[in-house]
């Protein structure tokens, strides 16, 4: 095999920045509906706009790792989620450089998660857990110490980078996440977990619910802080119960939030009936965003059901573990000592143009005592398995606008998982 050398990788064209939008507001459009809840639209932001359904890469820190700004534009994405948990204690600095587009260099649409799932999971003492696969251990968590605990105020809990205690409420993330200034916020909510029962999850959603309204009254005291207005999701919990999923978005959709985010810890084959429940009893005219899922099943179905965003830190952290995507299924590089073959013949990212293949990838990703050959991995496994994930919405949404969606998301899951149908359907 012959390394592809680093003067033959395609060159990657300076991306021009994304001009802000005339208005210098949030607003969603629906260009085209579904039969069902689906549909392709487009959210403007004061960054610029993101043509939907669409994934955000995710940036926990303000980059991607081992992904450039240049990177970002040159495979297609549109927008990047950051961490207000992460950030916080750079939010100061963040908000005096103009907000997280000009500090982060990315100079798009950004979202700011509330950091509700971080923190809860320095719980996991409790059962903070997520588990989509299974149900196996779902009351038998093992158990150590617990580092969060939950409040009616918010959660109070020990950091374990900086070694103190701290607490994060529904105000402090809105005043964290306006000075990070992100297009798009979420408000502060409890995750649950799939351990907890029907009584917890309705006594943890009575609280995000109050936290929903103090987040809304914060977020109206801080959003316009750096010069453009800064928009507010909703959370929706309510676990795997359809009355608390229904009664909840019933709720939120009655408040003045620009959009939703729909969360929680729940089973692979409950995905598509939860989001079901929640679309259904939302306002059909705000944006909705499906949190922390990118396997191409779960996408399609989120999209069936209604979803406009997604956002996941899979696609490079499962490319860091030697996984890369095709469109006959994902890769484990393992066993492809000395291959010639591509990742997938048909990938129009940098790393598949340049010819890189399966076994020369598979010698970099082993090369652990050679930082430079590793790093050169991470890079680009990252740049294709995103691209692959942004290159899958994007036919999502030509599918959605032609009227041949349903054709093709069964065409795709035959040959990427060998089967019709998935989760949910």
């Amino acid at each position: 095999m012959t390394t592809p050398e680093v003067s033959e990788l395609p060159e990657i064209k300076e991306s021009e920045p994304v001009l802000e939008t005339s208005d210098n507001s949030f607003s969603f459009e629906i260009e085209k509906r579904l039969n069902g809840l689906g549909r392709a639209g487009i959210i403007h932001t004061p960054h610029g706009d993101i043509h939907t359904p669409a994934f955000m890469c995710v940036g926990t820190r303000g980059e991607v790792p081992f992904v450039s700004m240049e990177d970002l534009h040159e495979i297609g994405a549109q927008a990047m989620l950051s961490n207000g948990y992460h950030l916080r204690n750079a939010s100061e600095d963040i908000a005096a450089q103009g907000g997280l587009a000009q500090w982060s260099g990315w100079s798009g649409p950004t979202l700011t998660d509330s950091g509700g799932f971080q923190v809860m999971s320095l719980g996991s003492g409790m059962g903070k857990v997520v588990a989509m696969e299974n149900q196996e251990n779902l009351t038998n968590t093992p158990h150590r110490e617990r580092l969060a605990h939950v409040t009616e105020d918010g959660i109070r809990f020990w950091d374990p980078v900086i070694e103190r205690e701290d607490f994060i409420g529904p105000r402090e993330s809105m005043e964290i996440q306006c000075r990070i200034g992100a297009d798009i916020h979420m408000a502060f909510d409890e995750l649950t977990s799939l351990a907890d029962d029907y009584d917890y999850n309705k006594e943890a959603l009575a609280r995000t619910e109050r936290w929903a309204q103090t987040s809304l009254e914060v977020h109206r005291q801080h959003r316009d802080d750096l010069g453009y207005r800064q928009s507010l999701y909703g959370v929706l919990q309510g676990g795997r119960w359809e009355d608390l999923r229904r009664a909840t978005a019933r709720k939120l959709g009655a408040m003045d939030f620009d959009g939703y985010g729909l969360g929680g810890a729940f089973l692979k084959d409950d995905l598509g009936e939860i989001l079901r429940w929640c679309s259904e009893e939302l306002p059909e005219d705000k944006p909705r965003h499906l949190l922390g899922l990118s396997h191409p099943d779960d996408i399609l179905v989120g999209i069936s059901m209604g979803a406009d965003t997604f956002d996941c830190v899979a696609p490079t952290r499962e490319a860091r573990h030697g996984r890369v995507y095709s469109l006959d299924g994902p890769v484990n590089l393992g066993p492809w000592k000395d291959s010639d073959r591509l990742i997938d013949d048909e990938c129009d990212c940098a790393t598949c143009r340049a010819g890189w293949t399966r076994g020369q990838l598979r010698e970099l990703w082993k090369s652990r005592q050679d930082k430079e050959k590793l790093y050169q991995y991470f890079h680009l496994a990252s740049v294709h398995n995103l691209r692959f994930i942004l290159r899958l919405m994007e036919q999502a949404r030509v599918a959605i606008l032609d009227g041949t969606f349903e054709e093709f998301k069964e065409s795709f899951l035959q040959r990427y998982y060998g089967k019709t149908g998935s989760s949910g359907t």
